[in-house]
């Protein structure tokens, strides 16, 4: 199945809103403020984006929209911090090489980052009939375990993926491990978080448990929130595409048949792939926007061009070699052995 083009679907009139747009890289850096706030250098690498008042603390009352003078998403409003583990070659000789990111489709020049989405309903519902209540100042989340090794610890985490992309519209299948052959345009990490909230906390001590995925069904078939965690929020959704062509040559490739690829964990099965979320919106922004009939983009926020998107950065922490060929992954996790 391939992707629908975007624009088409912009002129299907929906109900609410779904938003989608690209975030720009603001630093790749050994930092965690979710998990490991305030330890320097965190145990892996991540790449970050959005508002530049991020710091390796991010104290839950930090002002994130009136400390940050800029952002690499494409709304201005969006000062939030998104971030994932980053992704590595492992070459025949035992050497390391980070992967690049490359752009998705209709977002050519953004440099490095993701796809963000907030949606309403499932991505291929044009209407997003849904009510959803935006999340607050203070809110955070995780998804996924950085720990995960076998399909039945990844499983816990519904909708953390992989796509093998034949080109850039590949969507579909999805797989819970990294593809084990290679794609020719890349491998997309999608990551979906959990849609229901218990309404009260903003966090939690494993940043999950004040979130759920829906009682019944799935988030896609509308399933209803349990009385645990009744509110039903957007669901936020990462696409990352891994710009993995420069290592599809199977000369290069692990001589046992195993795949090359392995995250910054020491991860090699796919199994660990996580995401990091702290909200940090200009006021009432998300939920206007998500209250208002809009598809992809919407007249409640303000689009800055990609140019200026990707002028925003701030410098590394953790000043270490993270570009060259190098012999262990920063941090020097021990790498997982193929599943």
């Amino acid at each position: 199945m391939q992707l629908i083009s975007l624009a088409a679907l912009a002129l299907v009139t929906p109900a609410s809103a779904l938003i989608r747009f690209a975030c720009s890289q603001l630093v790749v850096d050994r930092i965690d403020p979710l998990v490991n706030p305030g330890m320097v250098p965190s145990p892996h690498l991540h790449q970050i984006i959005g508002g530049n008042s991020l710091n390796a603390t991010m104290d839950p009352a930090k002002d994130m929209p009136g400390e940050s003078t800029c952002t690499t998403c494409q709304f201005t409003e969006d000062t939030s911090n998104y971030w994932t583990a980053v992704l590595f070659f492992r070459a025949r000789n035992g050497t390391f090489k980070r992967v690049p990111i490359r752009p998705n489709v209709g977002f050519d020049d953004a440099e490095g980052g993701m796809t963000v989405y907030y949606m309403q309903n499932g991505l291929g519902d044009y209407q997003q009939r849904s009510k959803v209540t935006a999340f607050k100042p203070g809110f955070r989340m995780l998804i996924g375990d950085a720990m995960a090794r076998t399909v039945d610890e990844a499983n816990k985490y519904r909708q953390v993926t992989y796509t093998c992309l034949q080109d850039m519209s590949t969507r579909y299948p999805e797989t819970k491990n990294l593809p084990d052959k290679p794609c020719p345009a890349g491998i997309m990490a999608n990551t979906r978080f959990p849609t229901c909230w218990d309404g009260k906390n903003l966090d939690s001590a494993d940043h999950m448990s004040h979130m759920s995925y829906p009682a019944s069904g799935t988030f896609e078939t509308q399933g209803p929130c349990p009385d645990t965690h009744p509110v039903p929020v957007p669901q936020l959704m990462y696409e990352t595409i891994w710009d993995t062509r420069q290592f599809n040559d199977p000369n290069e490739w692990p001589e046992d048949g195993s795949q090359p690829f392995v995250w910054s964990m020491g991860d090699q099965t796919g199994f660990g792939s996580h995401g990091d979320y702290l909200f940090g919106w200009k006021g009432d922004a998300l939920q206007r926007t998500m209250d208002t009939p809009c598809y992809v983009t919407c007249p409640t926020l303000t689009t800055q061009s990609i140019a200026n998107q990707n002028k925003c950065k701030v410098d590394r922490t953790v000043q270490e070699d993270i570009d060259s060929w190098l012999p262990a992954i920063p941090g020097n996790p021990a790498i997982s052995k193929k599943y």
